[in-house]
């Protein structure tokens, strides 16, 4: 039952991160840079730290107590992902956000899974153990979902260019390189949490529980924020976009600024609610704790797509691109149906 409610938490999570990014939509007159960085303060840096001091007991005696090293590798790690995080970003613009988000979160599915097995050298004695057959057949159909994903969502781009006549600035050889960049250093984070690890055990140590992950995002977030910031600050001086935060230029609604920061704190809150969320439920996965990535991005995925859906962004494709579509949804819960019974697998033969 613990594992089922490992994903039922990893669904909760992927659910708020798969809509964070709509109210960007409701902005006024803020460049990119501003909205991004003001989201990214408050998901990567106020958050994390306010998420800890509530959820974990005596944290500056963890602090003091917890490795060091710990500490710098996972705010490194991190901050590779916020570098991935602004390659995703770049890459929108050649290959188009569904055809990006196949490749870049496909990637980052199988290397944030697998990295941390890898690099402890356990994958060997993993797959031979109950239920790790399910598991890795779990997160291959899963990739697989999610490339099927990315194939209706390009086929929706051209369906609506076509239907609309839009004009399509479409480059495979300057997008692919930032998609693998993207999906590469995203999966890294995974190994951030996972070095961050001991960190968590002292703070179970002093009562934390299953909020112990907590604490890891003090640091992972946070590396995450400072390689954003370096280059949204670069964006800021290279088109002088620092006044935005005090004053919206051509816009005379006094409430349009305030508007502008709720949104960016409602993003921010929604995109932290899935590391919340995801804690939690990595803490219940059993003996196959490493595939807790394969699980939230998959649903990621999943829920982003029935987003879409509800927001009709697929209306006007054509027949064929809805059935490629519902193959590709299909797919992503079967993977997500086969992750779970292998974990309750694992964890039913530890017992």
């Amino acid at each position: 039952m613990s594992v089922i409610n490992g994903v039922l938490f990893h669904a909760i999570g992927a659910s708020t991160a798969s809509s964070c990014y709509t109210p960007q939509k409701k902005t006024q007159s803020w460049s990119w840079q501003t909205y991004w960085l003001a989201q990214a303060f408050v998901c990567w840096l106020l958050l994390p730290v306010i998420g800890a001091w509530i959820t974990i007991p005596h944290l500056w005696e963890v602090l003091l107590e917890a490795p060091k090293d710990a500490m710098y590798k996972s705010f490194i790690l991190g901050s590779a992902y916020g570098i991935g995080g602004t390659a995703f970003g770049l890459a929108i613009r050649y290959v188009g956000f569904s055809l990006n988000y196949a490749i870049a979160v496909g990637i980052s599915s199988v290397v944030g899974t697998l990295l941390p097995p890898l690099v402890h050298g356990e994958l060997g004695t993993i797959l031979n153990k109950v239920g790790s057959g399910w598991v890795m057949s779990g997160v291959s159909i899963g990739a697989l979902g999610i490339a099927i994903c990315g194939l209706a969502g390009r086929l929706k781009e051209k369906d609506l260019e076509i239907n609309k006549n839009l004009s399509s600035s479409f480059s495979l050889v300057k997008g692919l390189p930032l998609c693998l960049l993207a999906g590469i250093l995203s999966g890294v984070y995974g190994f951030a949490l996972d070095q961050g690890q001991p960190i968590a055990d002292v703070a179970v140590k002093y009562g934390a529980g299953s909020f112990q992950g907590n604490i890891i995002y003090i640091f992972s977030n946070s590396g995450a924020f400072f390689s954003t910031a370096i280059y949204c600050m670069y964006l800021h001086l290279n088109q002088n976009t620092f006044g935005e935060y005090k004053k919206l230029m051509g816009n005379e609604k006094s409430f349009a600024l305030l508007l502008n920061y709720l949104l960016a704190f409602l993003t921010g809150l929604m995109w932290y609610s899935q590391f919340f969320f995801y804690g939690l439920g990595h803490t219940l996965m059993g003996a196959y704790k490493f595939s807790s990535w394969a699980v939230h991005m998959i649903l990621l995925v999943l829920f982003s797509s029935i987003v879409g859906l509800v927001l009709k962004e697929w209306v006007g494709g054509k027949e064929r691109t809805k059935w490629v579509l519902a193959l590709a949804l299909t797919i992503l819960i079967l993977s997500i149906l086969i992750l779970t019974y292998g974990n309750y697998l694992g964890t039913e033969s530890t017992l």
